[in-house]
C-alpha cells in the first residue's frame, strides 16, 4: 500500500487502487458520496461505517480538496446555460 495523504492509501489488490481510507476496505468516494447525499457524520459512522472515525471522514474531504485545488480546467468553446450547453 501507498499513503497518498494523511489517513488515505492506494493498494492495486484493494478496490483496483482506488483511494481508501488506510488501514480499511472503505474507498474514499464512498465517503464522499454519503456526505453529497447529505448524510451526517454521524451517520455514517453509526450506520455505514462504524469501523472508521470522524478523522477519516476528514480525511477524505481534506483529500478531495486537494485534487479540486491542484485541478487545472480549460474551457472548450463557448458554453452558453440558456440553450443548454
Amino acid at each position: 500500500m501507498v499513503k497518498i495523504a494523511d489517513r488515505i492509501e492506494v493498494d492495486p489488490n484493494v478496490h483496483h487502487g482506488k483511494p481508501v481510507i488506510a488501514g480499511t476496505r472503505v474507498p474514499v468516494h464512498m465517503i464522499l458520496g454519503l456526505l453529497g447525499d447529505s448524510v451526517s457524520f454521524e451517520d455514517i459512522l453509526r450506520d455505514y461505517y462504524d469501523s472508521i472515525a470522524k478523522e477519516d471522514i476528514l480525511a477524505c474531504i481534506r483529500y478531495a480538496n486537494s485534487l479540486v485545488e491542484e485541478e487545472e480546467v480549460y474551457a472548450v468553446g463557448s458554453v452558453d446555460a440558456r440553450d443548454g450547453g
